[in-house]
């Protein structure tokens, strides 16, 4: 998959990890509170979820889909509601739909889903130089795993 993204994702060749984005684009990295950042990713707890299927957006961008969605349109909602000058996309949608991209065209997979995958903490990535290779700022963990009640 890496080699795939490498070669159909631009943001792959400038550092930026394969990831399902909370929010882009945000505000400058001089401008960001990383203490207001880390209290409220903080207020949100751990979860599992997997990659279960292969999906095209209209553009032919190809990703791989997480169930459940729901915890990463979660932090995104809360996050544009905390900073709300710097909407999901810069607002070009109306629907949040968390994703991996791993194409920025149309490509065939066949990867072995579903993937196991446990989300439990945020980046915060930041251009070297605008057009530049990005760079991990902060890595802001998520709060304690809720556990579910059977």
């Amino acid at each position: 998959m890496a080699a795939l993204r490498l070669a159909h994702d631009s943001s792959a060749v400038l550092g930026v990890p394969a990831h399902i984005t909370i929010l882009f684009p945000f505000a400058a990295p001089e401008s960001v509170d990383e203490h207001a950042v880390q209290a409220l990713i903080a207020s949100h707890p751990a979860f599992a979820f997997e990659l279960r299927s292969v999906a095209r957006f209209d553009d032919g961008v190809t990703y791989l889909a997480p169930f459940p969605a729901r915890p990463f349109v979660r932090l995104t909602r809360a996050i544009a509601k905390r900073w709300p000058g710097h909407p999901p996309y810069e607002g070009l949608h109306a629907e949040v739909i968390p994703h991996l991209t791993v194409a920025e065209c149309r490509v065939e997979l066949d990867p072995p889903l579903p993937i196991a995958c446990h989300a439990h903490e945020v980046l915060l990535l930041a251009e070297e130089e605008p057009g530049g290779r990005f760079v991990r700022r902060r890595c802001f963990p998520l709060g304690c795993e809720r556990q579910e009640r059977v």
